[in-house]
C-alpha cells in the first residue's frame, strides 16, 4: 500500500470513528472550520481549469445564481434553481453534440414535470442535491473513477471501506451523548430538513436528524473535506502562487471567524460560499458521471466479449467430441 493510500484510509477511519463518538459536534465543526478552506481552495483549482466549461464567463452566472439561491426562502423555488443549474452544467460540460444536449434537455424536462406533479419534490431535490448528493454520491463517483483509472486494488478497497462505514452507521447507529448542546442545536437548525427530505424521498415516515442521520452526515461531510485535502499531490490544487494561497487562507479563516462572531450571519455567508462552490463544481460532476458511465460500459462490453471468447473453445470442443462419438 502506498503511503498516500495508507493516509487516505487512516483519515477515512478517523472520520468514521469521530462521527460515531461525537456526531453532532463533528458535523458543525467540520462544516464551519474545514468547509471554507475546501470551498476557496476548490474554487481556485476550478478557476485554473476554466471550471470545465466551454467559456469561463459562464461561471459568473453560476456565482450570481448561487448567491441569489442562498437568499431564497421558498424551498421549492430553491430546489428548482439547483435543478436548473445542474441540468445546464451537464448540457455544457458533459454532452458532445447538439443531439445529446437535446436528449438530456428532454429527459430533464420530463423529470422536472414529474417533480412538479409530486408537490414538494423540488423542495426535496433542493435539500438533498447540495447535501447528501454533493458530499456523498459525487464523492463516491470520484473515488470509483479514480480507482478505475489507476487500476488500483487499494483504491478499490477504499471505495469498499467508504460504503462499509456508511452501512455500519445506518445498521448499527451510535448511541453517542450530546457533549456540547449549543453545537447540537445549531446542527439541528441547519441540517434538520435533511431527515424530512429523505422521509419523503424513500417513503419512510418519521425520519429526523437523530443520532443515526447526524452520524451519517458528520462522516460524509468530514470525509468529503478530508478527501479533497489529501489529494493535493494528485490534482495539484495547492500549486498556486503564494499570494493567492495566502488570500485563500485568510478568506477561509475569516469565514470561520465570522461564524463564531455572529453565527446567524456567518451561516448565511457559509451557505452562499457552499452553494457557490457546489454550482461551480456541477460541470465537473457532470463530466465525471459521463466518464464513469463510459467506464461501466467498457467493463460490461469487456465481460461480454470475455464470456463469448470463453464459451467459443468449449463449443468447439463439444462439437469435436460429438463428431468423434458419431464416428465411433
Amino acid at each position: 500500500m502506498r503511503t498516500n493510500d495508507a493516509i487516505h484510509l487512516g483519515l477515512l477511519l478517523l472520520a468514521f470513528a469521530v462521527a460515531y463518538l461525537v456526531p453532532f459536534e463533528l458535523l458543525l465543526l467540520v462544516y464551519v472550520v474545514l468547509g471554507p478552506a475546501h470551498y476557496f481552495t476548490e474554487i481556485s483549482w476550478l478557476h485554473d481549469r476554466s471550471y470545465f466549461l466551454p467559456h469561463r464567463g459562464i461561471a459568473i452566472v453560476l456565482v450570481v445564481l448561487a448567491i441569489v439561491a442562498a437568499l431564497i426562502e421558498n424551498a421549492s423555488w430553491f430546489g428548482f434553481a439547483m435543478w436548473i443549474a445542474l441540468v445546464g452544467c451537464a448540457m455544457l460540460a458533459a454532452t458532445k453534440s447538439a443531439v445529446e444536449s437535446m436528449v438530456l434537455l428532454m429527459v430533464a424536462i420530463g423529470l422536472a414535470a414529474i417533480m412538479y406533479a409530486n408537490g414538494a419534490s423540488f423542495a426535496v431535490a433542493g435539500i438533498l442535491i447540495p447535501t447528501l448528493v454533493h458530499v456523498s454520491l459525487f464523492t463516491l463517483v470520484f473515488m470509483t473513477l479514480g480507482a478505475w483509472r489507476s487500476s488500483s486494488l487499494t483504491q478499490a478497497m477504499l471505495v469498499v471501506a467508504y460504503l462499509v462505514a456508511i452501512t455500519v452507521i445506518l445498521l448499527a447507529p451510535p448511541t453517542a451523548e450530546i457533549r456540547i448542546p449549543s453545537f447540537a442545536q445549531a446542527a439541528r437548525e441547519y441540517f434538520g430538513n435533511v431527515g424530512p427530505a429523505l422521509s419523503r424521498l424513500f417513503g419512510i415516515p418519521g425520519l429526523a436528524l437523530d443520532t443515526r442521520l447526524t452520524s451519517l452526515l458528520a462522516f460524509v461531510y468530514s470525509y468529503h473535506y478530508l478527501n479533497w485535502f489529501i489529494k493535493a499531490d494528485v490534482i495539484r490544487w495547492a500549486d498556486i502562487p503564494r499570494s493567492r494561497l495566502a488570500l485563500v487562507a485568510a478568506a477561509s479563516a475569516g469565514s470561520t471567524a465570522l461564524y463564531f462572531y455572529d453565527y446567524a450571519f456567518g451561516f448565511t455567508v457559509l451557505l452562499a460560499l457552499s452553494l457557490t462552490h457546489i454550482l461551480l463544481e456541477f460541470p465537473l460532476n457532470s463530466l465525471a458521471l459521463r466518464q464513469l458511465g463510459g467506464a461501466i460500459q467498457i467493463g460490461v462490453v469487456g465481460l461480454v466479449r470475455h464470456g463469448v471468447a470463453g464459451t467459443a473453445p468449449a463449443r468447439s470442443t463439444a462439437a469435436k467430441t460429438a463428431k468423434r462419438r458419431k464416428q465411433a
